[in-house]
Order: structure tokens, then C-alpha cells, then sequence
């Protein structure tokens, strides 16, 4: 496949269509892996079928690629034939008949209650960087935000007299999220103690890094992971963990499905009803450990 359409595609995506960049990132690599395997198979991007690109999904599956991922890859090759088609540039749509790999109901992995309280309680918030620390975990925990919109956050995005927050999502969507009175508080003793010991310079982020810059998704990937394992968490975490605890919690807490869909800036309410499976499934570990006729 020609990498110039697929170049061309993406600058499209970019000044077109203003597509988030972590979907244009996602959509460059699914076309490069697909482009790879056309050029083992000798196939022509013109000549494609709907035939090659079920044989294309099959060996992505037998490569231990999860469904969602083979979803994605699918959906990014959909929108690449309807630009080339737009373009003039093929005559007809292979994917046009094309379906969807079955979905199989994946449980995120979710902390519980008494690991999220030892991870937050991990930091050292007698230090500039621990009190940051400590806001960051207090604040993701407490809103259920993508790590992309924690690090993008910046001063401006705060009302702390209110207690909420203003996101940008995916697509650009604005949202209102409420803080709550400990993640408010820690975000006060940051601003007070912490970031003015970190900024250098005129920025206007949140969360600075040790030299005074915006933090980074991958250094927050990193700071993360080093305290669940100072506190005795093995288990795989990452930033999302936090954001899937806060909704699972939320919902066995008896909160509504369309509350923390709004909270978790979800445009379809089928993405936030996983969590309903995550609560389902503990209650059926409970009842299979507990019960004397289980």
C-alpha cells in the first residue's frame, strides 16, 4: 500500500476533520500494520476485497490481537476507503459489506475500595512532587478523567469555589465534573504549597513536572505504577485503572448508569454499561464464595 495515502489520509483526519490525536496515532499504526501485510500478500490497495480484509481480521485475531483492537483496525481501514473513495481514488468500497468482530465482554481490571485508599495515601506530601502526586491520584480517582485530560488540565479549567472541573474529551466535547471535598482539598494544598515551587516560567497547566513543563501521559504511566508497587499492588495498573475503580465504585454504590455515563464523558451509554458487568460478576464471586449451597 502506498504510504503517501496513508500520509494523505492522516493530514486529512488533522485539518479535516479535527480528529483527536490519540485516534489519529491509533488509526496511523492499523493502517502500517495493514499496509505491512498487504506487501506480504502481494495485494494491491485498489484490488482489495471484502474477502482479504476477513482474512486480514482472522490473522490479527490469531496474533492474540484483542476484538476491540481488531474492531479498530477494521473501523480505521472503513475510513481510509471512504477518503481513497472521495479522493476518486478507488471505484468501489471493500469494506462496505464488512462486519464487525463479534465483541466479547472484557472486564477492566478496578482496584478495590481499600488499594485505592493505600495508593492514594502512597505519596510523600512533605515534597513539592508529592503533594502534586497526591492531587493527581486524588483528582483522577475523584472524577474518573482520561489521563490525557488529567495532564491537559490547566488553571483556567478549575472552579474550586464551586468544586468542579471543565474536560475536554473525546471530539472536542466540553464536560462539567464534580471534584468532591478530598480531591478539592489536596488540589488547594498543591496550588498553596506544591506548584509554586515547581513553575519556573509563565505556564498555565495544572500539573507541572519536576523541571516546571506539562506533565506527560507516559510520566504519570510511570509515577503510578511505582506507587501501586511501594504499596503492595501487583496487579496490572495504570492511569485507566483509576478511571474504571471510579465508575465501578460509583455504580455498586448505587449511583444511576446515566450519571457516570455524563461523568465519564461517554457518548453511547453501551460503553459505560460494561461497569454493570464488573458489579454483576462481584456479586456472583460473593454469592459462590459465601453461599453454603453454591
Amino acid at each position: 500500500m502506498n504510504e503517501d495515502l496513508i500520509d494523505a489520509f492522516i493530514e486529512y483526519l488533522v485539518s479535516e476533520r479535527s480528529s483527536p490525536e490519540n485516534t489519529i496515532a491509533a488509526y496511523a499504526n492499523d493502517l502500517r500494520s495493514f499496509s505491512t501485510w498487504t506487501s506480504e500478500k502481494n495485494l494491491e490497495y485498489r484490488t482489495i476485497t471484502a474477502a482479504d480484509l476477513r482474512e486480514f481480521a482472522s490473522q490479527s485475531k490469531r496474533s492474540g490481537l484483542k476484538t476491540s483492537s481488531i474492531n479498530r483496525r477494521l473501523t480505521a481501514i472503513r475510513q481510509f476507503y471512504r477518503f481513497l473513495l472521495h479522493e476518486e481514488l478507488v471505484d468501489n468500497d471493500p469494506t462496505r459489506d464488512l462486519m464487525r468482530a463479534k465483541n466479547a465482554v472484557f472486564l477492566p481490571e478496578v482496584l478495590s475500595i481499600e488499594e485505592v485508599n493505600r495508593l492514594l495515601d502512597a505519596p510523600d506530601c512533605s515534597t513539592p512532587l508529592g503533594l502534586r502526586d497526591k492531587a493527581m491520584l486524588e483528582v483522577l480517582y475523584a472524577t474518573g478523567l482520561r489521563v490525557s485530560e488529567l495532564v491537559g488540565l490547566k488553571l483556567q479549567n478549575l472552579n474550586l469555589h464551586v468544586g468542579y472541573l471543565m474536560t475536554r474529551g473525546k471530539g472536542g466535547k466540553e464536560r462539567l465534573v464534580p471534584l468532591g471535598e478530598s480531591a478539592l482539598a489536596r488540589v488547594r494544598e498543591y496550588l498553596g504549597n506544591g506548584r509554586p515551587r515547581l513553575v519556573h516560567k509563565t505556564v498555565d497547566v495544572l500539573f507541572c513536572s519536576n523541571r516546571g513543563a506539562a506533565m506527560t501521559r507516559q510520566n504519570f504511566w510511570h509515577i503510578i505504577k511505582r506507587y501501586a508497587e511501594a504499596c503492595g499492588i501487583f496487579k496490572p495498573i495504570s492511569p485507566h485503572t483509576l478511571r474504571h475503580s471510579f465508575a465501578t465504585h460509583l455504580l455498586s454504590g448505587g449511583a444511576d448508569l446515566r450519571s457516570v455515563q455524563m461523568m465519564l464523558g461517554h457518548a453511547d451509554i453501551s460503553t459505560t454499561q460494561i461497569y454493570t458487568h464488573i458489579t454483576s460478576q462481584r456479586l456472583k464471586d460473593v454469592h459462590t464464595r459465601f453461599h453454603p449451597r453454591s
